[in-house]
């Protein structure tokens, strides 16, 4: 009987999919990086997460999407906004959050939640790309840096270079200036961190800042990142193990909360 449902995540850089039991506990998971066909790669990563959980496909009973993709995956069940999937997911993992920071690559979100991962109120960036991971992506290929080595740099900082611009154009004008100017490439990422979680913290101020704190997405993976963040808040932040995963498992516990409401509807009806 197909009691597993999974969350697929189409973001902006990379497609992600968990797959969970009925109590709510992942089973498996995947990630690829995004590339045009849409259908495929959600069929790949859901194929991959099915596999890590031990499963087969038949025992997938329902399919919700999310993301900037969640549209274009015609086997889906349901789709959920990813604000919605990201506060159900931070508040599974977490479930005293009351405010969630999500910086993904493209976009920076700041939310506050109600009792039950309900959002009460969000805002997003609404500047430039300097303002999102996208913005670091850039900056590490600019310096010829790994970007899964941009976190441990940025802890060696001695002396971070501030990074005032709004703009992703103005922003990498300043770190081309940074780096002709001698600056140590470890400053640079850290005043690059700073940027982003000052950022963060403003929108977050706008919806109100309330403890307990979840910090998700992309550049949650990045340490430095994480240290900027709880500088910037002057407070701690959790944050998952997996936190590029949140939207996809927000997405499967709401997709499995609608599967089950439909399957006891039928139930009674017959």
């Amino acid at each position: 009987m197909a009691e597993l449902v999974a969350g697929i995540d189409m973001g902006a850089r990379s497609a992600k999919a968990v797959v969970i039991d009925p109590s709510g506990t992942v089973r498996g998971s995947a990630i690829a990086k995004m590339r045009p066909d849409f259908e495929g790669l959600a069929r790949e990563v859901l194929g991959r997460a099915v596999a890590q959980a031990g499963a087969t496909a038949d025992e997938v009973g329902y399919v919700a999407t999310t993301g900037l993709g969640r549209y274009n995956v015609p086997f889906r069940d349901i789709q959920i906004t990813d604000i919605t999937a990201v506060a159900r997911g931070a508040s599974h993992l977490f479930p005293g959050t009351r405010c969630v920071i999500d910086i993904g690559a493209q976009s920076t979100r700041a939310m506050r939640l109600l009792e039950g991962g309900r959002v009460k109120e969000f805002r997003m960036n609404d500047k430039c790309a300097a303002g999102a991971g996208g913005f670091a992506e850039r900056a590490a290929r600019y310096l010829e840096i790994k970007l899964e080595d941009l976190g441990p740099l940025s802890l060696n900082a001695t002396a971070a270079q501030p990074i005032s611009s709004v703009c992703a154009v103005f922003a990498e004008s300043e770190i081309i200036n940074l780096v002709t100017a001698g600056h140590a490439v470890e400053d640079i990422i850290r005043g690059i961190h700073d940027s982003l979680a000052q950022r963060a913290q403003q929108l977050l101020k706008r919806v109100g800042i309330e403890p307990e704190i979840a910090f998700v997405g992309g550049m949650a993976r990045q340490e430095g990142m994480r240290v900027a963040l709880q500088a910037a808040l002057g407070a701690p932040a959790n944050v998952a193990e997996h936190p590029d995963l949140v939207a996809a498992l927000g997405a499967a516990l709401l997709g499995r909360q609608r599967w089950v409401r439909l399957r006891d509807e039928t139930r009674r009806a017959a």
